[in-house]
């Protein structure tokens, strides 16, 4: 029996800390020897129109994994965008309103006839919950279904067309428990259905050259650094409104580093004070956590973050939203950063961070430490492993 990650898109470089997730899992399991494919749509990435076929439907093969493209249909976009935007500002919706978000958000048919057509030859993980892949995809062999859902506490979550979705598969895998607390509390148990935190492996065999991201961008400031999609579901209008203001109220000759792909307005104010780079080859993001005094995650929606993990490996500081559990508890168990719930903590922070090198350089180092404790390869996929046997033994006892 194969193992099959159904995601919405797929490719090497496409952003995101799901499809990053993804990639990585999905990379180890075939290098432990797993036949793993990928069942995917023709959408480039995030950021691209979901009505557009932007790949040929078809197989390839992507890094050594076969990757099955599927095409998806038209949709009504402007429906969708009528019930997302009213989810984005956190509101319910109702019922018929859920189902236009799941049908309109983006239709793939022959994806769905695939899973059908193929349910005995696979174990399927999905990822992450929100999108109609995992949606519909899950809901056809459930028992052969896993779903990583990569959870936040977010206006989607409570939906209730996700209340059977989740319940219904046979395991859930968590990245962290604080996670799993929040499943527990939105869908409440399920007799019969494993649930496990297994956490996600991060590469710790990078290394970052600071002098070199200083020179080639002509940084002799002290600096913040945020990676990461662009975003308001990211929380990055709110950081940029933030700086804008500490630059204005602080004389310190300190810059904010804005690395990712994504398109949000910078404050007129903050402009001299921001070094805006965009997307940036994987070196340069790893140089830039080491030359960083800080980095700073704002997003309140994190679900396990690879970036702040990162950051950590290259011993930075990292200051987060007090309002992301999961972020927050990073930084409580490793001692490796600062939480801000408003403007005056993150100003407060931030001159802490900035004038107090040596514990900074401390709480860099707790990090790195909580990280190589905690989240290293050979370990997450040894549970992998656990949960693969589990279902392939109990698929054979059925059959």
């Amino acid at each position: 029996m194969k193992i099959a990650f159904v995601t919405p898109w797929y490719g090497p470089d496409i952003p995101g800390g799901a499809e990053a997730e993804a990639r990585q899992i999905i990379a180890h399991l075939h290098n432990a020897g797993y036949e793993v494919e990928v069942l995917t749509t023709c959408i480039r990435d995030f950021f691209a129109p979901w009505e557009k076929n932007y790949h040929k439907p078809g197989v390839e093969i992507v890094q050594g994994i076969p990757v099955y493209r599927f095409a998806v249909t038209p949709r009504d976009k402007i429906a969708f965008d009528s019930v997302n935007q009213k989810l984005m500002l956190g509101k319910r919706v109702t019922l018929a309103e859920e189902e236009i978000f799941a049908n309109e958000m983006f239709r793939s048919p022959d994806l769905l006839n695939y899973i059908q057509s193929h349910c005995q030859d696979y174990l399927f993980f999905f990822i992450p919950y929100v999108f109609p892949s995992t949606y519909f995809g899950s809901q056809i062999c459930p028992q052969h279904s896993i779903i990583i859902p990569c959870l936040h506490n977010e206006a989607y979550a409570y939906m209730e067309l996700f209340q059977s979705v989740i319940s219904n598969v046979n395991t859930l895998v968590f990245n962290v428990p604080s996670e799993q607390a929040l499943a527990e509390k939105i869908y409440g148990p399920r007799q019969g259905q494993q649930r496990r935190v297994i956490g996600l492996g991060v590469n710790t065999d990078f290394v970052g050259d600071a002098a070199r991201f200083r020179q080639k961008h002509r940084l002799n400031e002290p600096f913040m650094l945020y990676a990461g999609r662009r975003a308001a579901g990211k929380n990055v209008p709110l950081l940029l409104r933030y700086w804008a203001q500490y630059a204005q109220e602080n004389h310190r000759d300190a810059k904010l580093v804005l690395i990712g792909p994504g398109e949000v307005p910078i404050p007129p104010t903050a402009v001299p004070h921001i070094v805006d780079l965009g997307f940036v080859p994987q070196q340069d993001k790893y140089d830039a956590y080491a030359a960083a005094d800080v980095f700073c995650m704002p997003s309140v929606n994190e679900s396990f973050s690879i970036v702040t993990m990162e950051a950590w490996l290259a011993e930075t500081p990292v200051l987060v939203h007090g309002r992301c559990q999961v972020t927050r508890d990073h930084c409580r168990f490793s001692n490796g950063g600062l939480y801000f719930n408003n403007y005056p903590e993150f100003a407060h922070t931030l001159d802490y961070l900035f004038t107090h090198p040596a514990e900074a350089r401390q709480m860099g180092r707790n990090g790195r430490a909580y990280v190589l404790q905690n989240y290293q390869w050979p370990d997450i996929i040894a549970k992998y492993t656990q949960i693969i046997t589990r279902i392939r033994a109990e698929v054979e006892g059925q059959s």
